[in-house]
């Protein structure tokens, strides 16, 4: 059970722990693989666990009535997901895939309530890890209700960079590999709509998209290209200065 001790300790929520608190806590953690694109749990299944990422990538989303699937986030190495099961919810209401062949250590959320219950700091950021996750989401919601399907596709690709992206001679690549679909998953879009999105970016000269990765060649003016929300505009609206109305052309 060394692997497991191991990606405990470099887990940052974890690293808090003392010797002996993490061995105990090793000691009723598995260890499991999975295969890229099988999933990890389905919505309503028991929430009795917490899991790790030791290796990979998974992702997090949610399944509609009709089979529509919006992807909710994207969880890396030594990051948590199903953290919801710490909050007594009896089942699981999202979907987790594995991205790509992926290791994660399964914990029993009551062993790690046993740990919150006598640990206030662990406790303060499990909560800033949900609230954390609260936040992107509902971010994401107000993009679809109030940006166009171009906006939101710069968006998604400079927040892709911002956790994923890695420094190359040719610009930032995205480590994941995302297809036009899971593209369109992740912003409310259809296959063919981020299709045509991603050929108008590609003519202007901001990404490449190769083997269903993405290269972003110039980051500044892909961000450029993004229309203000209506929220920052309200925001600069209130920070002019205010003067008196003059006559004139509206």
């Amino acid at each position: 059970m060394y692997e497991t001790l191991w990606h405990l300790k470099h887990c940052n929520l974890f690293e808090r722990l003392s010797p002996e608190e993490l061995h105990r806590l090793e000691a009723r953690c598995r260890l499991r693989t999975y295969p890229a694109r099988s999933p990890i749990y389905l919505p309503a299944q028991k929430a009795d666990s917490v899991f790790l990422v030791a290796e990979g990538v998974v992702k997090v989303a949610s399944i509609s009535a009709d089979g529509k699937e919006s992807i909710l986030a994207f969880v890396e190495q030594g990051e948590l997901f199903g953290e919801l099961a710490l909050l007594d919810v009896e089942n699981r209401d999202d979907y987790v895939e594995a991205l790509e062949r992926t290791t994660v250590v399964m914990i029993p959320a009551q062993d790690i309530q046993k740990v919150l219950a006598i640990r206030p700091d662990m406790a303060l950021a499990v909560t800033k890890l949900v609230g954390l996750r609260r936040q992107r989401i509902e971010r994401r919601l107000k993009n679809l209700l109030f940006q166009s399907s171009r906006d939101r596709l710069i968006h998604l690709l400079l927040d892709l960079e911002e956790q994923f992206g890695e420094e190359t001679p040719e610009g930032v690549r995205i480590r994941l590999k995302l297809s036009h679909q899971d593209m369109g998953n992740l912003i409310g879009a259809t296959r063919e709509t981020v299709t045509s999105l991603l050929g108008q970016l590609r003519n202007e000269g901001v990404i490449e998209y190769k083997r269903c990765k993405v290269l972003i060649t110039n980051s500044r003016k892909l961000a450029q290209g993004v229309e203000r929300s209506p929220s920052e505009r309200l925001i600069d609206l209130h920070r002019k200065p205010h003067h008196s109305p003059a006559i004139g052309v509206m």
